[in-house]
């Protein structure tokens, strides 16, 4: 982790923003309830997700012995603490439009019990021969999850259709959000390798993390999304609701070419074949200086910046 290797590092700082969604409509996505909708599931999955990211980084904080990687990982666990605050906030716009949350449980139960320290109650795991080897499988699903919030990222700073058909304040939350995971993009990957014995064994297990994250991404972002729209008596909605797993990503690829508001499927399959490269890094799947020209620009960052 060298300066070679990480030309545009600086120091990450958490953004106290804030937004006021009480105007923004159901479907703030003009006339695209499908993208509405799994967009907004978001809003269910990230709390409990982000939330845990950082209890599994603040475990891991003291086995790392590189100084300028803490100080990033200090910077990402603030980061993502903002996030998860934020989107814990939006919940109530989702409530306000008659929609339950109730999915945030599945959430609780993915990272607060399988995924956490002694999951379904295994001590086993508790044991110094066992503990810390969990805490690094966990680093490890982070590093794979933080893959596609990276590229997600960069995708939303290319991304030109959620201001022209898309609520301001909506679009500002998201792409706040993913522009901050555009510029700490490299700290999971940097983490997961530092905290790996070998090149070798960092390899194996990395594609070994991408292929537990990649199916249950898909998976709990569908199933969120359709959670959402069951509840829409909009008729493309309550489509949408009745659609099976496969049906989703189809329509996901569908809806994703024709009006640009949501990544496409195959440009997902893509983003994980690069992760199969022996010589990728996080470093060149996103543009900083693009996330931070967003940044400067973004009402709620401007408006926290003011506040500073």
């Amino acid at each position: 982790m060298n300066a070679q290797a990480h030309p545009e590092r600086h120091t990450l700082q958490a953004r106290r923003v804030q937004f006021d969604l009480a105007s923004t409509p159901l479907h703030w996505l003009k006339d695209d309830p499908f993208s509405t909708h799994i967009i907004n599931g978001i809003h269910m999955l990230l709390p409990a997700g982000e939330l845990w990211f950082c209890r599994v980084y603040n475990q891991a904080l003291p086995l790392v012995t590189d100084e300028a990687l803490r100080e990033d990982v200090q910077g990402f666990i603030r980061q993502e603490a903002v996030h998860s605050r934020q989107h814990t906030q939006a919940q109530s716009y989702l409530e306000a439009h008659g929609l339950s949350v109730a999915y945030t449980e599945r959430a609780e139960w993915l990272f607060g019990t399988f995924l956490g320290e002694a999951p379904f109650g295994l001590t086993l795991l508790q044991r110094d021969r066992w503990k810390q080897q969990w805490l690094i499988t966990r680093v490890g699903l982070i590093a794979a999850i933080e893959h596609f919030t990276g590229v997600l990222g960069q995708w939303a700073m290319d991304n030109e259709s959620w201001e022209q058909n898309g609520d301001a304040t909506m679009v500002d939350l998201f792409k706040w959000h993913l522009a901050e995971e555009v510029e700490h993009r490299t700290v999971a990957y940097d983490l997961f390798e530092h905290l790996c014995k070998t090149e070798l064994g960092f390899y194996v297990s990395r594609q070994a993390m991408m292929a537990i994250v990649f199916p249950l991404f898909l998976h709990f972002i569908a199933e969120a999304g359709r959670q959402l729209a069951a509840q829409d008596p909009d008729q493309r909605a309550q489509r949408m609701a009745r659609m099976l797993f496969p049906q989703v990503m189809l329509e996901l690829q569908k809806v994703g070419r024709k009006t640009h508001n949501l990544p496409t499927f195959s440009f997902l399959v893509k983003a994980t074949a690069r992760w199969l490269s022996p010589r990728f890094h996080p470093i060149h799947e996103g543009d900083t200086e693009q996330a931070l020209a967003y940044l400067a620009r973004s009402p709620a960052a401007q408006a926290a910046a003011g506040l500073s």
